[in-house]
């Protein structure tokens, strides 16, 4: 068969030569070929891929395969392949005759059964073997539901797979998982049945126009951007998606997933990376590429609950009742609409705002990637005598415009007043026109406006990415990973947050308007909050509370309250001892729930006195200080490299001499004890910050233990029972001189040592935490709820 379908290609001029045709075969099998997803873009896009490459050189088959017994399934399928189109630049009787070849080279297949991928597989060697082609590689396209992969995929595995020489891609559709933890479980799952370069995760905004262009445009226009794109001259970056349709018929889906996880963790986020990545030498290179964007997401600063503005269409509710049978006093805590304030701590981007924003029943459907440039100028004459060009009193800005809005087609706006951009004479063409339209209240003529010379659907694009192999249009495993764990924390925090209500479409007013506050977001309209759930209790309903434990004041609060509490505290401490002595003696330790503390002091406490400073540290693991595991490593990463304190006032302990690593010979204890005692008065820092252990253990001091429990060393070295084993730290009798000491305690994983610690004694050698006593200075206990309560 497929002999005769390549002499009629032959026969209308599709295909050059017969030699051009041995280049090898491709099989292509659409699973869930039937669906809607199928129907409504994968067929256009492979029939598509065909009219492009029918003269490539390589021969196809098209492969549809569902669930669905043999005759009704191929009803189905033939009914969306008889109404597939053409270009309106191909010819009639060329689209006619490939049409036709394109129905004869497509099949239905039943899979649901191993038998059923092991005939697949017979289908597709037998005739090549007949017709003495060499097989190039198979795409299988799961457009089926996740939880479908992992048999699909073992299925592939061990029945499909092509013979040695040949390429494998598969391709998978979102969702990627639900948060971090089912993505890891899923990655694992298919990388058991898959290599990294044979999964193809499609996020469809890659594939569409202006999206696409954003790291060619930036790559063609350096000479331009280079002294331009980052936070000197960057105002601020704005990634949209409205819609104004709702979720009625898509709420089983909807419900689950919400708007953070169907459209910010995926599209505009990859539009975001687009933006932000560092350019490689040769952006045509897809590991270079991919390198640059997964170091984008890691310089990311964490997201917290104030980071995001939620809302949902009053219609929802109703809508979650009545599709998915709920009772009526059923309560959707599911946001359709969110603002998210992202910031990147890389030195080319570090304090300028990114704006992320999507939502259901708004007033416009409407998608675009918008950076505005700081404008220093001042126009003495009035703007309406002026060119657009020449004024340099107007919005400077650059847009990557998605799709519909007022222009309805994906476009390249450049403002005069920046920069005349190269573009790509044969993808892309300027428009000129339209004066009276307004884009972000300019006219267009202010505007370079550029618009594809081919209109082409996201789909095509990214079918014909697959064929060509085009990695970097698509997310591999460790891109993903690094995109979920930078929204779960988010999304972990938010679950149980009230979301505005807001009527849908035009009516929505200023409702759904929101401002940036001191590195947080929040609406700028006003409206009394009402708990979605009376009758049960939300985070925001518990004030902060103050008592006792173990005699000492005690502050409790969730642990996002509790944090910010503890920041102010410290920031008055030390505003209070720098007034007073002139410097402030702070010593921080180690661990992971100091993170979000040293987080919070870094983005929200501009008037902490860092310049009168110094910063010491409680312990420290005996690994050297670049190593992930140092205490030393965290505090840099997540404070030191933030804020300004002077080099000389920054103490990290010296775990490092000599090329090895806390031998006692070189004395490392000594030298960090001589320091306190030359810098510090009296040896009594102005405040010690301690975390606690599951074990009862604080700073490196650890149960069953003599070492820095008691005498006069007030440097020690130590052991850990869990790996790097050894450790420096500040003794107990060093730690018990502080004039402060807080101790900060989080998770429900702590409940179990808070309660022990709520009723014993003072027996440091059982439980060292027990011996924070400080003997003429101040302990405060902030312990969150979870850690408190259980």
């Amino acid at each position: 068969m497929l002999s005769r379908v390549l002499c009629t290609v032959l026969f209308v001029g599709a295909l050059p030569s017969l030699a051009e045709a041995s280049q090898g075969h491709i099989s292509v099998v659409l699973l869930g070929a039937t669906g809607d997803l199928a129907r409504k873009y994968l067929w256009q896009g492979l029939f598509q891929l065909y009219l492009d490459q029918v003269s490539s050189g390589h021969s196809f088959t098209f492969h549809g395969a569902a669930l669905k017994a043999l005759e009704p399934g191929q009803m189905l399928m033939f009914d969306v392949l008889k109404k597939l189109s053409c270009p309106p630049d191909e010819s009639p009787n060329r689209c006619a005759v490939l049409k036709d070849q394109f129905l004869k080279l497509s099949q239905y297949h039943q899979l649901k059964t191993a038998e059923n991928y092991t005939m697949l597989n017979r289908e597709i060697e037998t005739p090549l073997r007949q017709e003495g082609l060499k097989e190039a590689g198979r795409i299988f396209y799961f457009s089926v539901p996740p939880f479908a992969y992992t048999e699909i995929a073992r299925h592939i595995n061990s029945s499909c797979r092509p013979p040695p020489g040949a390429w494998l891609r598969v391709v998978l559709e979102k969702p990627f998982g639900h948060d971090l933890q089912s993505a890891q479980q899923l990655a694992a799952e298919l990388t058991s049945f898959f290599r990294e370069e044979e999964m193809y995760r499609v996020d469809h905004y890659l594939g569409k126009q202006a999206v696409a262009h954003i790291l060619p445009f930036r790559d063609q226009n350096r000479q331009f951007l280079d002294p331009i794109w980052n936070r000197h001259h960057v105002e601020r970056v704005e990634v949209v998606l409205k819609e104004t349709v709702d979720a009625k018929g898509r709420i089983s889906f909807y419900e689950q997933y919400g708007v953070i996880r169907d459209v910010l963790q995926n599209h505009l986020t990859e539009a975001l990376m687009f933006l932000t990545m560092e350019l490689p030498a040769n952006v045509s290179r897809a590991e270079e590429v991919l390198q640059c964007k997964l170091q984008a997401f890691q310089s990311l600063w964490g997201l917290e609950k104030n980071s995001a503005v939620l809302g949902q269409y009053q219609a929802y509710a109703s809508q979650v009742q009545e599709e998915l049978q709920k009772a009526q006093d059923y309560i959707s805590t599911t946001p359709t609409f969110a603002g998210v304030l992202v910031h990147s701590g890389s030195l080319r981007w570090e304090g300028v705002p990114f704006l992320l924003a999507s939502g259901k029943a708004l007033d416009e459907r409407v998608g675009y990637v918008r950076v505005l440039f700081k404008n220093r100028a001042y126009c003495t004459q009035s703007e309406t005598l002026r060119d657009a060009g020449h004024s340099q009193c107007k919005a400077k800005q650059i847009i990557f415009y998605i799709g519909h809005g007022a222009l309805n087609t994906p476009a390249v706006l450049v403002s005069r007043n920046l920069f005349r951009p190269i573009m790509p004479e044969g993808s892309w063409r300027e428009e000129v026109g339209q004066s009276d339209l307004l884009i972000f209240g300019q006219p267009l003529s202010d505007y370079y406006v550029y618009v594809p010379v081919k209109e082409r659907d996201a789909y095509s694009v990214l079918i014909s990415n697959i064929y060509h192999g085009r990695k970097d249009f698509f997310i591999t495993t460790e891109n993903l990973l690094a995109s979920w764990a930078f929204w779960t924390p988010l999304l972990n925090s938010i679950s149980n947050q009230p979301l505005r209500l807001y009527p849908g479409g035009v009516e929505n007013q200023h409702l759904l308007d929101f401002e940036m506050v001191s590195g947080e977001v929040a609406f700028t309209m006003a409206e009394p909050l009402e708990l979605l759930n009376p009758t049960r209790l939300m985070p925001s309903d518990f004030r902060t509370i103050q008592s006792k434990f173990r005699q000492s004041p005690l502050v409790s609060a969730w642990s996002e309250d509790l944090i910010s509490q503890l920041a102010s505290d410290m920031e008055k401490a030390a505003s209070r001892t720098v007034a007073s002595s002139g410097q402030f003696h702070l010593a921080l330790s180690g661990g992971s729930s100091p993170v979000v503390l040293f987080q919070r002091l870094a983005r929200h406490h501009y008037a902490f006195p860092w310049k009168h400073t110094h910063i010491w540290l409680v312990d420290e693991r005996c690994v050297p200080l670049t190593d992930t595991e140092s205490n030393f490593f965290t505090l840099h990463n997540h404070l030191l490299q933030s804020v300004r304190v002077p080099y000389f006032n920054v103490h990290p302990m010296p775990v490092h001499l000599n090329q090895r690593l806390c031998v006692e010979e070189d004395r490392g204890t000594e030298l960090y004890a001589k320091e306190i005692m030359a810098l510090v008065a009296n040896a009594s820092f102005d405040l010690v910050l301690l975390g606690v252990g599951t074990d009862g253990h604080t700073a490196s001091l650890f149960p069953h233990s003599e070492d820095g429990l008691e005498g006069a060393q007030t440097v020690v070295l130590t052991e850990s029972p869990v790996k790097p084993h050894q450790r420096m730290s500040l003794s107990l009798p060093l730690i018990n001189k502080a004039r402060r000491v807080f101790v900060l305690v989080l998770g429900k994983g702590k409940h179990d040592i808070t309660t022990l610690l709520s009723r014993v004694g003072r027996e440091p050698r059982k439980w060292p935490a027990s011996g924070v006593s400080p003997s003429s200075g101040q302990l405060v206990w902030y312990v969150d709820y979870e850690a408190l309560l259980g």
